[in-house]
């Protein structure tokens, strides 16, 4: 099967180089007028924008866009997700387990939260399961999902928010620690005042207790702490591995070979490190493939690798998922 389960459709914030991004995207797909810099290119620019501002995200014109880019790379089955801070339903959530103080970091972050909460959990469950007939047409199963930022202590309000949505799959995931989203580029200096050992010990419980909840389906990128390269001698960090390993395997939850971090981030690693990915091979955890994607082109980007790195650990199934129930394919015999 060859497929992609972690695809977002934006993100924010809203700044020209969101612009110039999304501008991008319709350039490579072929959306622009052919007289480049000419006064009709800008007011055909203009309009492109301006209609992906007002409509959306969630509109099927931008949707469709994804679909176009999975049927000419020969996706199979691609699951949308929606970052949980997404939705206006979950301030909430947020002020509780965030910095959102007065310190520099908690206006910082203030800021980045209002800039990316935009959106309500019906609009995009709607749209995109809207989607899917129109995507099975035309030979791609689309999957819906929720990528759901898991904090220590905050399992009860997130189990109320969740469990009752109707989609295919819940991802867990861990994007901040001690209030602190430790993948913001413009608070990656604060890595200089934590010991890394002791940061990443912390990290990894958190993700043990994710799992332990029984809420995900998969956990998401599980070194994603690694983003911007901080990281202590990996032999220092096996012991962790084993631990996730074991938790996944004995509480039946996958994980992803997420190819986010390998082409958008500094570390220019995938998650999880080969290492790691070979511990998790041994314990029999099953995975999904995951391009991480923000924009339409890099939908199922690397994913043909990450196929060709698990079948060379004897990995022969992957992990796909409907209505929050794994179910098992088979990888492509040759790649």
């Amino acid at each position: 099967m060859y497929c992609d389960y972690h695809v977002h459709l934006e993100e924010g914030p809203y700044s020209f180089n969101w612009m110039k991004r999304t501008y991008l995207s319709y350039e490579m797909l072929k959306q622009v007028h052919d007289q480049t810099h000419s006064k009709e290119w800008l007011e055909h620019t203009l309009r492109l924008i301006l209609n992906r501002v007002q409509k959306g995200s969630y509109d099927e014109q931008w949707l469709d866009l994804y679909l176009q880019v999975a049927i000419e790379k020969g996706l199979k089955e691609v699951g949308i997700v929606e970052h949980l801070y997404r939705f206006k339903e979950m301030r909430g959530y947020f002020e509780h387990h965030i910095d959102l103080g007065s310190s520099e970091l908690g206006k910082l972050q203030t800021k980045w939260l209002d800039q990316v909460m935009t959106e309500g959990v019906d609009e995009f469950l709607y749209a995109t399961e809207r989607a899917k007939k129109r995507w099975e047409e035309k030979g791609v199963r689309l999957r819906v999902g929720i990528e759901a930022d898991y904090f220590d202590g905050g399992e009860q309000e997130l189990a109320s928010f969740i469990q009752p949505i109707d989609c295919d799959f819940i991802s867990g995931s861990v994007h901040f620690l001690n209030g602190w989203g430790f993948d913001n580029p413009s608070a990656n200096g604060l890595f200089l005042q934590y010991d890394l050992k002791t940061l990443y010990s912390q990290f990894y419980q958190t993700i043990e207790k994710g799992i332990k909840t029984g809420l995900f389906q998969y956990m998401s990128h599980l070194d994603n702490l690694k983003v911007f390269g901080h990281r202590p001698d990996e032999a220092h960090l096996i012991p962790h591995y084993q631990t996730v390993a074991r938790a996944l395997r004995d509480h039946d939850v996958a994980t992803e070979m997420n190819s986010g971090l390998y082409y958008r981030f500094p570390v220019k690693e995938k998650c999880p490190s080969q290492s790691f990915t070979s511990i998790l091979v041994e314990h029999g955890v099953p995975f999904t493939l995951s391009s991480d994607a923000h924009f339409p082109e890099n939908i199922g980007a690397y994913v043909h690798e990450s196929m060709s790195d698990l079948k060379s650990l004897g990995v022969r199934k992957i992990a796909t998922f409907e209505k929050k129930k794994r179910i098992m394919a088979d990888l492509p015999k040759t790649i």
